[in-house]
């Protein structure tokens, strides 16, 4: 694990108002996106992370079981 658990959710805890001042930017812009869009993209950007997060590190030991 590249983060600590609670380094982890704290990360994705500032996802969600990321993706809602975004919809703001990009409407400014003329760029319409739906909640249902957003919610897509929250989605996928929080899978993102989990998996960048969960990705062992190379030379890190693996736990052998």
């Amino acid at each position: 694990m590249r983060i600590s658990k609670g380094a982890l959710l704290i990360v994705i805890a500032f996802t969600a108002p990321l993706i809602v001042e975004l919809r703001t930017v990009l409407a400014w812009v003329n760029v319409e996106l739906t909640v249902l869009e957003s919610v897509v993209l929250s989605i996928g950007l929080i899978v993102l992370i989990l998996v960048w997060a969960l990705w062992p590190q190379e030379g890190t030991p693996q736990a052998t079981e």
